[in-house]
């Protein structure tokens, strides 16, 4: 009976002991969390889709408490939730944020398959990434979009779809939150934000081919050429041409689609914009 009561005090005091011990190291090596970390988590939206840039939600979160004890929030930004979020999150830390202008995921193809007909035949994989790896794909360019959708499943909202008459996915604006997953799964980075600009207005070169003119003309009738008109008529510099492409930049833009008529592939596109009322009618209207 010694025996037995002597195991069970000995027991009991490497119990006590263990404890004691465990607890000062939880004090002394107990990681501190700002609770504030957890409010902000909360009013983000929970997609986790990584389009701000952080892992998850809860690193955005991390994110936006430090920069909020730094005192500033710039570059910190919620796609899905948007403006109406970040102003949550603003209020919840005490911050003043900028209106950040909405993004759009623009599709910069215009291959269709009657404009870019395929000259073979693909039997591996059927991923834009494994294809892509394979050559050229299944058409003479070497630039444009492959067809397979990796875009339509990277995306978590439902926002891009395969054009079964075009070949080309196609944006559903109204879904659409610009995470940015659609243009990360792109192998061929045809896909990139764009500002949506006012009453959804934009104007872009939908092509990324940098092959000279006669070859980019040879694999797409709608390719750019690279001929620098759109440059020389932009009056404010939005235009520049690079490797035998052009690209319009959307943070200076204007909007006046002066470049628009004097393309001559017609491969500078224009969204949302009014169509124009033929002569005839404003004339009768005169």
């Amino acid at each position: 009976m010694d025996f037995i009561l002597i195991a069970v005090a000995v027991l009991g005091a490497i119990g006590l002991i263990a404890a004691l011990v465990l607890f000062a190291c939880s004090k002394k090596f107990a990681v501190y969390e700002d609770p504030r970390i957890a409010q902000v988590t909360e009013t983000l939206p929970g997609a986790n889709c990584g389009g701000c840039g952080f892992a998850g939600c809860g690193a955005l979160a991390d994110a936006l408490v430090k920069g909020a004890d730094a005192g500033s929030l710039d570059g910190l930004m919620c796609p899905v939730g948007g403006q109406e979020v970040m102003s949550k999150v603003a209020d919840l830390l005490g911050m003043a944020i900028a209106n950040g202008e909405p993004m759009i995921a623009v599709v910069r193809c215009n291959g269709t398959c009657d404009l870019r007909p395929k000259i073979a035949e693909y039997n591996g994989l059927r991923t834009c990434a494994a294809m892509n790896a394979c050559g050229a794909g299944e058409t003479a360019c070497g630039f444009g979009c492959l067809g397979c959708g990796d875009c339509v499943a990277a995306c978590q909202f439902d926002a891009i779809h395969m054009n079964a008459d075009t070949g080309l996915p196609e944006v559903d604006e109204e879904k659409c939150v610009a995470c940015g997953a659609c243009a990360k799964a792109c192998p061929r980075n045809i896909i990139e934000l764009r500002k949506k600009g006012p009453k959804g207005r934009r104007v872009f070169v939908s092509c990324v081919n940098k092959d000279k003119g006669p070859v980019a003309m040879k694999a797409c009738k709608a390719a750019c050429i690279g001929c620098g008109k759109c440059e020389k008529e932009c009056p404010f510099g939005a235009i520049t041409v690079e490797n035998n492409v052009s690209y319009i930049d959307h943070t200076r833009c204007r909007l006046c689609r002066k470049c628009v008529g004097v393309c001559p592939t017609g491969s500078i596109h224009t969204v949302n914009f009014p169509t124009p009322k033929p002569k005839e009618e404003k004339e009768e209207q005169a």
